[in-house]
């Protein structure tokens, strides 16, 4: 090798080595040496503006394309105010940032192939000590089983919106291996402070018999979410008299839903429930409901869960939303008090100034402060965190008073951990009704009786 070869060579190595450098520290005034940054084809820069470098990175994994967008926007900007607001440390540790997008603009929704890249990233970066995620039910049970078995120890997963019952207990819809094989250590490094679509079920069936519902068409989008909440609204609708007239899937690559409306007209049906998401062509389903079976608000009503329940429903049916009822866990933000209306105000003063708040950036800051709570207290080893997390006593948090038991659920003392809102679509979400589903009814949505 001559001497300017040689040169260059050298030259070469030392340009890589700062390349690597850079890659590790990322952004940020404070630096981010000591932690390593995730790959910039699914997450932010690193973010840390802290003092001297950060010790771990805390990731997020949320659909950041698509319909949900405007929703998980405001928990990552929640997420991103909680850092802020503790000079982004965790007790002794620094912590940096990263959000990181499990959708695909091919998708407009969260990709499987995406959710399983994001989760073998997260496993096989030793600074990740806790990811708050998934929006999405079915990307969480991709990802748990990745980060229960990471090499330096399972990955805590903390989520603000899963809902699906089936992540964490067993239950007469699940199939005969959930939860369990989400699990494959046999130790659980999954937790939620949403509480679970028995609930849920229970609410929007109970509201319904209110309205005056006798028999009512249940619809499913044929994922795990979709079918799950639709399972568990028949069996709370069940138990409180009202009949099933129908019970079937949509396809999501339908072009139209006519003559699946002119079936349910055949029947006896005075409501439909539409379990699933709006990504799944919800704006059509509920055009061609309107179209053949008359208004949301009419003699065949329409309820759906929180997988309809943001403006982008409205919006994307182009007025056919109107008079929907749909459901979301959580309380108005207008009816929160206390600290959940100081970090409401200081949230949309510093983040979301001109915005109308969504109730899930509430979940995204209480997932961000337990998390942190959890580090705090730990001994900086993940496995300590995921100790931490089960044994944490929150008090008059910004969901309330609640704890979690041993499957990683929430056990609310008070507030608004199992509340559930009813909205009425007009050119916006307009509250209708909190309600706390009585546990009789929550049982039977669950298979319990």
């Amino acid at each position: 090798m001559t001497a300017k070869r040689s040169a260059l060579f050298v030259l070469g190595l030392l340009v890589a080595a700062f390349a690597l450098i850079a890659a590790g520290c990322g952004g940020g005034d404070g630096g981010g040496g000591e932690a390593t940054a995730l790959p910039s084809s699914s997450c932010t820069a690193i973010e840390y503006e802290g003092d001297g470098d950060a010790d771990y990175v805390l990731a997020s994994d949320f659909p950041l394309q698509g319909s949900s967008r405007t929703q998980t926007e405001q928990i990552v900007a929640a997420i991103r105010h909680e850092l802020k607001s503790r000079g982004w440390k965790a007790g002794d540790y620094n912590i940096a940032y990263q959000s990181c997008d499990d959708a695909t603009a091919q998708a407009g929704k969260w990709d499987s192939g995406k959710c399983s890249q994001n989760a073998n990233a997260y496993a096989a970066n030793s600074s990740v000590i806790g990811v708050i995620g998934t929006f999405n039910s079915g990307c969480a049970i991709i990802e748990i089983p990745v980060l229960n078995q990471a090499p330096d120890g399972a990955i805590a997963l903390l989520s603000p919106a899963n809902t699906y019952v089936c992540i964490t207990a067993a239950a007469p819809a699940c199939e005969p291996t959930e939860p369990d094989k989400y699990y494959p250590s046999g130790s659980r490094n999954y937790l939620r402070v949403v509480a679970n679509d028995g609930y849920q079920g229970a609410a929007v069936a109970e509201y319904a018999q209110e309205l005056g519902v006798k028999s009512v068409y249940v619809l499913n989008d044929r994922e795990a979410y979709g079918l799950g909440v639709a399972t568990n609204f028949r069996d709370a609708a069940e138990s409180l008299g009202i009949n099933i007239a129908g019970f079937e899937a949509w396809d999501p690559r339908a072009t139209s839903y006519t003559s699946l409306m002119q079936k349910i007209g055949k029947t006896d049906a005075d409501a439909v429930f539409l379990g699933g998401l709006i990504d799944e062509n919800g704006a059509q389903v509920i055009k061609d409901k309107v179209a053949t079976l008359g208004p949301n608000d009419g003699d065949v009503k329409l309820f759906a869960p929180d997988g309809f329940t943001t403006q982008a429903t409205i919006d994307g049916s182009a007025g056919a939303a109107a008079g929907m009822y749909m459901s979301v866990a959580g309380q108005p933000i207008d009816q929160f008090t206390g600290t959940a209306k100081e970090f409401v105000d200081s949230l949309l003063e510093e983040e979301l100034a001109g915005k109308q708040i969504d109730p899930y950036a509430i979940y995204g800051g209480q997932a961000a402060q337990v998390m942190l709570d959890a580090i705090a207290d730990s001994d900086g080893s993940r496995e300590d965190v995921i100790t931490k997390l089960f044994a944490s006593d929150v008090k008059d948090g910004l969901l309330g008073t609640f704890t979690f038991n041993e499957d990683g659920d929430p056990v609310a003392s008070s507030g608004a951990t199992v509340a559930i809102t009813m909205y009425k679509a007009t050119d916006k979400l307009e509250t209708e009704k909190v309600i706390f589903p009585q546990q009789a009814t929550v049982d039977a949505a669950l298979g319990k009786s």
